[in-house]
């Protein structure tokens, strides 16, 4: 029997499967395509349904909304009534409010639960990223470690996440206002394709290639350079949107170079990160195993 339950939000970007697969709930965020209907993602409707009109419908501009504190209260009931403790771990909170919902559910649901504990865990990061502290969970609760003991691992493990992404086009940042219509234009022009990080929870821009070709490469080298003095110890994970040739050309450059087979399945992104990025996104992320920390 597990000593704890996992709920993670959408943005950890596990599929359905993987989800129930591993004994996860998911809590999905909301978008809306005509600022009235707000659908769940993954329930409601598909990435692949998603990207298909964002592609199609250029006057789209479409938003994401996060999970309420009673969306949380629905989904974190039913385990305390099972008698069940919770680690809750959430999207940036630097990107969104859903640390804040998670941990006010939690709050909340305290007077009627008092003999419970639910931890939310900020993993400062999202999808692969995200994804990779939620798989280092998995394997720490099904190795039997104590809720404490996998909080603490956790906590360890977010700050030694690094994830660098690449956009196609600035088009979908312009429209959601991140950065103005000339530098979109020039950028378009000049084929430039910018690759970004995030640092310590918001995102960055650390360089612009020109060509996709390059973009490949560069990203698939320095993930290389960064990770090979320490290559035992990392998880690497490797994400995409509607760019799973370029994902899987990226995975093979790191496996060849590294002589190592990456084990975690190359994900699509979801519509939470995927409304501001756009199809053609890439992301690669590395992280800590939580391993280096039992040791």
């Amino acid at each position: 029997m597990a000593l704890f339950q996992l709920i993670s939000d959408g943005g950890c970007d596990f599929t359905a499967q993987e989800a129930a697969q591993h004994n996860v709930q998911i809590v999905p965020f909301y978008v809306t395509l005509d600022q009235q209907t707000h659908l769940k993602e993954g329930v409601d409707i598909t990435k692949d349904e998603y990207y298909k009109r964002l592609k199609a419908e250029k006057n789209l501009y479409p938003k994401t909304a996060q999970p309420s504190p009673q969306d949380y209260i629905d989904v974190y009931t039913p385990y305390l009534q099972a008698s069940s403790d919770i680690i809750s771990l959430t999207i940036s909170s630097k990107l969104s409010g859903t640390y804040n919902s998670a941990t006010l559910a939690a709050t909340m649901l305290k007077e009627d639960f008092p003999d419970r504990t639910i931890v939310v865990v900020d993993s400062l990061n999202a999808s692969v990223g995200q994804g990779l502290i939620l798989r280092d969970l998995i394997k720490m609760r099904d190795a039997g470690h104590s809720l404490a003991k996998a909080v603490e691992i956790a906590e360890k493990i977010v700050p030694t996440v690094r994830t660098y992404f690449t956009l196609e086009s600035l088009e979908y940042l312009r429209r959601g206002g991140r950065v103005g219509p000339t530098t979109a234009l020039v950028g378009g022009i000049l084929g430039l394709r910018p690759i970004l990080h995030l640092v310590d929870g918001s995102v960055e821009q650390a360089d612009s290639v020109r060509g996709s070709k390059k973009m490949l490469k560069l990203i698939a080298e320095g993930v290389v350079d960064a990770v090979k003095d320490d290559l035992h110890n990392l998880n690497i994970g490797v994400g995409h949107i509607q760019s799973l040739d370029d994902a899987r050309t990226v995975k093979a450059h790191i496996e060849e170079a590294l002589d190592i087979t990456i084990t975690n399945p190359v994900g699509e992104v979801g519509v939470t990160i995927g409304t501001h990025t756009g199809p053609g996104a890439l992301v690669v992320t590395y992280c800590k195993k939580y391993t280096s920390f039992t040791n």
